[in-house]
C-alpha cells in the first residue's frame, strides 16, 4: 500500500541519516513521526518510529547519567559526499579490500576473518563526484552485530560482496536472508511510497575476487539465483572493474552535479554540489543558502540541452548533469 510520504518526511528523513549525534537523530525521527500522513498505510511506519524514539531517548538518558558520558552509536554512520553505499558480506570476502583499493580509509585488509569490528567508511571518487562506501561488519548465517540493521538503513544502495572463489551460493544466501529479514531489499516493482519499500534499499552484487575465480563463476551465480540484482564483477588486487563500478554506483544514485556560477566570475569546475536527479533552479537555491531560495530572481544556464548557453531559465528549470547556473538573488 502506498505511504504517500511528503516532502516534509523525506527531507527529516535525509536529516537522520547525515545526523551525527543522537540528539540529532532524535530531533530528525520525530520530525520524521509529525510529518508522516496519518493513515491506515502508514500504521506500521508509525509504530516503528515510535520505537526508535523510545529506544534513542532511553540511550541518551543513561548516557547522561553516566557521569556526562556521551552515548556513541558505532553502527550509525553520518552520510557524507553524494552518497552512502554501504557494503555487505560474510567474512573475508573482500569488503577491506575495496575500500583500501579505491579510498584512504584506514581499514584492516587481512586472510583472517573478522578483522572489521565495527563500519569504517572512505571517500570514493568518480570524477569530480565524492562518494562514501562505508565497510562493515561480516555476517555469517548465525550471527550479524544488533547494530548492523542501522548501518544498512541509513545507507542510499547496498552492495552485497561475493567472493566469486567460495561458495558464491551460500553467501548470496546468508546475505539476502538476512537482508530480507529487515526489508531492506528495495522491491523495484513497488511504489516508490510502498510500505514494504520502507526501510528499503536499492540493492546490486559486487563479485570480488574475479582474478583467481573460476571461469563462468559469474554467469552461474546470475542463473541459480532468482534475483533482479545488478551484478559487476572486480578484483580489488588487479583493479579490474573498478571503474565501471564507480561509475555505475553514480548511476544508480540517481543524481546530477552542478557547477556554480558567481556572476562575473568563472564557474566553480572542481567542487560541484550535488542533487537528486529531477531537482530545478529553486532546489540548488535551497541547497545553497535556504534563507535566500526564497528571493531568487533569476539564472541562468550554460551546458544544457535545448538551450542557448547563458540563456534566462525560470525557477522550475529541471537540471541536467553537469550543468553551470549562475543565481541572481533579489535584495
Amino acid at each position: 500500500m502506498p505511504a504517500n510520504l511528503t516532502p516534509e518526511y523525506k527531507k527529516a528523513d535525509e536529516k537522520f541519516r547525515s545526523a551525527s549525534t543522537d540528539k540529532e537523530r532524535l530531533a530528525a525521527l520525530e520530525e520524521m513521526l509529525r510529518t508522516i500522513p496519518k493513515h491506515k498505510g502508514t500504521e506500521s511506519m508509525q509504530a516503528d518510529l515510535k520505537r526508535r524514539i523510545s529506544k534513542l531517548k532511553e540511550a541518551i538518558e543513561a548516557g547522561g547519567k553516566k557521569s556526562g558520558a556521551k552515548h556513541v552509536d558505532v553502527f550509525h554512520v553520518p552520510r557524507s559526499g553524494a552518497g552512502q553505499v554501504v557494503l555487505v558480506g560474510m567474512p573475508n570476502v573482500g569488503k577491506s579490500a575495496i575500500l583500501a583499493a579505491l579510498t584512504h580509509a584506514p581499514v584492516n585488509v587481512t586472510d583472517y576473518p573478522f578483522a572489521t569490528e565495527k563500519p569504517v567508511p572512505g571517500m570514493m571518487l568518480y570524477e569530480d563526484v565524492p562518494i562514501q562506501l562505508v565497510d562493515t561488519p561480516p555476517i555469517t548465517a548465525e550471527y550479524a552485530a544488533p547494530g548492523f540493521v542501522n548501518t544498512c538503513r541509513g545507507a542510499d544502495l547496498l552492495a552485497i560482496v561475493v567472493d566469486l572463489s567460495g561458495d558464491v551460493l551460500e553467501q548470496m544466501e546468508v546475505c539476502t536472508r538476512y537482508l530480507d529479514e529487515h526489508r531492506l531489499i528495495l522491491n523495484p516493482a513497488a511504489d516508490a511510497d510502498d510500505v514494504d519499500n520502507y526501510l528499503a534499499r536499492k540493492t546490486f552484487v559486487l563479485a570480488t575476487k574475479a582474478d583467481i575465480a573460476p571461469a563462468g563463476t559469474l554467469q552461474t551465480l546470475k542463473e541459480l539465483t532468482d534475483r533482479p540484482f545488478e551484478y559487476i564483477e572486480i578484483s580489488a588486487k588487479t583493479r579490474h572493474g573498478l571503474d565501471t563500478m564507480a561509475k555505475r554506483i553514480f548511476e544508480m544514485l540517481e543524481i546530477v552535479r552542478i557547477y556554480a556560477k558567481k556572476p562575473g566570475h568563472p564557474p566553480d569546475m572542481k567542487d560541484p554540489f550535488t542533487l537528486p536527479r529531477g531537482s530545478t533552479v529553486h532546489d540548488l537555491a535551497t541547497l545553497i543558502h535556504r534563507q535566500l531560495a526564497d528571493s531568487l530572481k533569476t539564472a541562468r544556464s550554460w551546458g544544457a540541452p535545448g538551450i542557448h548557453d547563458g540563456q534566462n531559465v525560470p525557477r522550475d528549470h529541471v537540471l541536467t548533469d553537469k550543468e553551470i547556473i549562475e543565481l541572481h538573488f533579489g535584495g
